[in-house]
């Protein structure tokens, strides 16, 4: 929940399978619930693809029509509210959440260097929206399809190299559509997330962070919230559990150990925040990973 109470909504793991997931939504579409007519806010990337629209939606503040062809990337923590859910009834069209570190060339590197990394060009501050080509709309909605056809199957040989291939086809073309070049970094930000890759691997909290750059907690904690969409302590969060996830997948190394490398308390405070936050035991998401194909 964010502080004001919003709720963040948060998907559980699937052991084995990339974090991505795919929604189809519209008249032809498995009947889902809809989201109600509240605010809230996600913990993981959406993009949204329209085929078909109607009505409108407010993203942090900012109303966004729902218009055939539109593509609305939403980033984690961003305060999202529909305006009608049956005006939103009335579209047709994909989604797909994710984590970053679900394609390939985004799980190489540091989490504080996603933000302006090319692949998620839409969702950099300021960006959010774009619009696909009518000559190009049908293969968009066919990435999606295949993406959710792969989902479905697990089991079925290739399936997560090509879930992970998919979903990089889909934010390269989202990128595309970005009406601005890459912004250039904000040099306080910068400075807070050097700061927090220095210092990570150590029980040290937000509060330690502002104090080491002469800030005080809650105003470095407004500032990055307002220059990156999310909070200090979510960034510092973000940093931890990218490398709990990194050392679960790549080493044998028992959960005290990774408490210890990663600023956590211990073990038992590990599994209690990794289960918090992806609905999974670390040991059940690294048997997981371990079993996939």
């Amino acid at each position: 929940m964010l502080p004001d109470g919003t709720p963040v909504y948060r998907r559980e793991q699937r052991p084995g399978l990339p974090p991505v997931w795919v929604t189809r939504f519209g008249a032809d579409a498995t009947p889902t619930e809809l989201q109600p007519d509240h605010r809230h806010a996600h913990d993981f990337l959406v993009l949204v693809y329209l085929e078909e629209g109607d009505g409108s939606f407010v993203a942090d503040g900012v109303e966004r029509p729902l218009r055939a062809g539109q593509v609305h990337a939403v980033p984690p923590g961003q305060v999202v509210s529909m305006t009608g859910v049956t005006e939103f009834a009335r579209s047709r069209g994909w989604s797909v959440a994710f984590t970053p570190d679900a394609v390939p060339a985004l799980a190489s590197i540091s989490p504080l260097a996603w933000n302006h990394h090319p692949l998620l060009a839409m969702f950099a501050p300021g960006e959010g929206q774009g619009r696909v080509a009518e000559a190009d709309r049908a293969r968009w909605s066919a990435w999606f399809a295949e993406l959710a056809e792969e989902l479905a199957d697990p089991d079925r040989l290739g399936a997560r190299d090509a879930i992970t291939a998919l979903l990089t086809r889909v934010l390269v073309a989202a990128a595309r559509l970005a009406p601005h070049p890459p912004a250039t970094p904000d040099p306080l930000v910068e400075r807070v997330f050097d700061q927090i890759e220095a210092t990570f691997r150590e029980p040290v909290s937000a509060a330690d962070v502002a104090r080491a750059l002469g800030y005080t907690p809650g105003h470095l904690t407004t500032v990055v919230r307002e220059r990156t969409g999310r909070p200090l302590l979510e960034w510092l969060t973000e940093r931890r559990m990218t490398e709990v996830r990194r050392m679960l997948r790549e080493t044998d190394l028992p959960l005290d150990v990774v408490a210890a490398r990663t600023g956590l308390r211990d073990a038992t405070y590990l599994v209690r925040r990794f289960r918090r936050r992806y609905g999974i035991t670390p040991q059940r998401w690294r048997r997981g990973q371990r079993a996939r194909p």
